[in-house]
């Protein structure tokens, strides 16, 4: 009973007290991958991503915990949730974390945040620091997480991103090729087709006029095609009835 008690007693904090981000470009980036995530798979009922959220691996020990910048868990539902208990979530851990580096991270911490990953479970481990423009990651190899010797162009297998390190900034690229995009770049994208849809529909419109001008046109040529055939049949009338009368008359014609 008094375990149970101890069980009910835990409380597993919904913040820690640090902030997302440092500064507006690790936090621009935070929000960028987190973002696109989101639309990576907003098709999928069963692959859960959030940013910042605490992640608690083992029940009944609330210090156990670290808040990645972005993590994907799939097999679990997508929904609202003040933290990620995972006894909770049928014991999955996040197969995929992210972290977006700052100036203040150093090297011990650093560490740390790889030995707790490590442990708990996660499968690929995503360093960027958009600083520098560098990227390191990690891959799950039986019991840990060995760095991927050469990140240029790697593609994450669970992902299915690829990360395109040509250019700098570095772009990371859906399956299909596009890149993610910052909300001012989906922002303006957005703009730029509601004015090709505008335009467009403009287009549609002119068209739509023209086509009901020459069908105007078309219709009033056909009247007066038919004014003038009615007016020639009258007056073909009109002459066959006076041939008729002259013919009474005897006059020959």
């Amino acid at each position: 009973m008094s375990s149970a008690r101890s069980r009910t007693a835990v409380i597993y904090p919904d913040c820690d007290g640090k902030p997302i981000a440092e500064n507006t470009l690790q936090f621009e980036w935070i929000v960028t991958i987190k973002g696109n995530l989101d639309l990576l798979f907003r098709d999928r009922p069963d692959v859960f991503i959030a940013g910042d959220l605490l992640w608690y691996p083992v029940e009944g020990s609330p210090k156990i915990c670290t808040a990645p910048d972005a993590m994907v868990a799939f097999g679990r539902p997508k929904g609202h949730r003040p933290s990620y208990k995972q006894w909770e979530e049928g014991g999955v851990a996040p197969q995929v974390v992210f972290e977006v580096l700052s100036h203040r991270n150093r090297p011990p911490e650093m560490r740390a945040k790889l030995a707790f990953y490590e442990r708990h479970g996660v499968q690929e481990y995503l360093i960027y620091d958009p600083q520098t423009d560098g990227l390191r990651g990690y891959q799950r190899i039986n019991d840990e997480l060995v760095e991927i010797p050469d990140m240029r162009d790697w593609t994450s297998p669970l992902l299915g991103i690829r990360f395109d390190c040509s250019e700098s900034p570095m772009r990371i690229l859906y399956p299909d090729g596009s890149p993610f995009l910052t909300l001012d770049e989906i922002a303006a994208q957005r703009d730029a087709f509601a004015r090709e849809r505008d335009a467009a529909e403009r287009k549609r419109i002119a068209a739509e006029r023209e086509l009901n001008a020459a069908e105007q046109e078309r219709n009033t040529a056909i009247q007066e095609r038919d004014q003038i055939a009615r007016e020639l049949e009258s007056e073909r009338e009109q002459a066959a009835r006076m041939a008729a009368k002259l013919r009474e008359m005897g006059i020959d014609i």
